[in-house]
């Protein structure tokens, strides 16, 4: 929020290089870094106040403020998207975890208390967390990307019929489906 008596908030002087570049900024592909070079362009040669070049580009005053910010921070590098995935290096499973995983699909769901004899990876997923392998419960995304690590390949269940009857096997031949 933007109080009576804060200083108004400018961009940096910009270089020559700098303003040419913001320029062709202007003509880039990326609304992102369209609408950057129009914050600092704006800010820093027309000396726009943040609300008022959030009403000349229908954005957020906040959004003028977080851009001249990045621009007198990061300089030209600013006008980049970032990534915004997470930069924690680790994964939600250690290896301990994943060989915990691996142990445990070869065993029936049954033998963990579950009411099916086949694993899913939401099943999985409940009974790492309730296991302590993992600190909240997790996507079955997450648990398919812990197996892939371990060269394990996760498939839908298919659901086939089965018949009671003892000789269904027999009775069921390439003939008659």
């Amino acid at each position: 929020m933007f109080h009576r008596g804060m200083k108004t908030l400018y961009a940096r002087d910009v270089t020559e290089e700098e303003h040419q570049k913001l320029k062709q900024g202007l003509r880039s592909s990326s609304s992102f870094t369209v609408r950057r070079c129009q914050i600092v362009l704006l800010s820093g040669t027309e000396r726009l106040k943040p609300a008022e070049i959030g009403a000349r580009l229908q954005c957020s005053d906040q959004c003028v403020r977080d851009a001249i910010h990045a621009f007198d921070a990061e300089g030209l590098n600013s006008l980049q998207t970032k990534s915004r995935a997470r930069h924690t290096a680790h994964a939600t499973f250690d290896q301990r975890g994943r060989d915990w995983l691996k142990s445990v699909i070869r065993q029936s769901p049954r033998a963990f208390d579950y009411e099916t004899s086949l694993w899913t990876l939401d099943i999985l997923a409940e009974l790492a967390h309730q296991a302590g392998y993992s600190q909240r419960l997790v996507s079955a995304e997450t648990i398919s990307r812990a197996l892939a690590r371990e060269k394990i390949q996760w498939q839908r269940v298919k659901h086939r019929i089965n018949s009671p009857d003892a000789h269904y096997a027999r009775k069921k031949s390439d003939e008659t489906g």
